[in-house]
């Protein structure tokens, strides 16, 4: 496994969910329920919710208004380049596009802004890839 993503799941420790579902059968519910199991401070975004697994829920990654570690994407890959923005104006060490999430154009100006990129990958999995099993 990349030693960058190794190092980046053990130190980060706030992570965006971008486009966070309140419906406990979708993939971006499961993955934030499974990270806030493993002690990540997971913060909801999604415009049209208030809370998320009894969390405030965060219009844009913009109106968090503290640092975020991960912003973890739950959105169609012609919503990236704007939330890829929003990662590097909020200085976040990594942009992570969930499985079936890629834009390389995007990926490509966070790389350049200094973020770790990961595009259609599942976090989840790869922690638990990490976690040996």
């Amino acid at each position: 496994m990349d030693p960058r993503l190794v190092e980046l799941l053990r130190e980060a420790r706030t992570v965006a969910v971008v486009g966070i579902s309140d419906k406990p059968d979708r993939p971006s519910h499961a993955v934030a329920a499974y990270l806030i199991a493993q002690g990540y401070d997971v913060i909801p975004v999604n415009p049209l919710l208030s809370e998320v697994l009894g969390r405030r829920c965060f219009p844009d990654v913009a109106s968090i208004g503290r640092p975020v570690d991960i912003v973890d994407v739950f959105r169609k890959s012609e919503s990236v380049p704007e939330i890829a923005a929003e990662a590097v104006a909020c200085k976040a060490r990594a942009l992570w596009l969930q499985e079936g999430v890629r834009h390389d154009a995007a990926a490509s100006e966070a790389a350049a802004a200094g973020l770790v990129v990961v595009q259609d990958r599942c976090i989840a999995k790869v922690l638990r890839e990490l976690a040996g099993g």
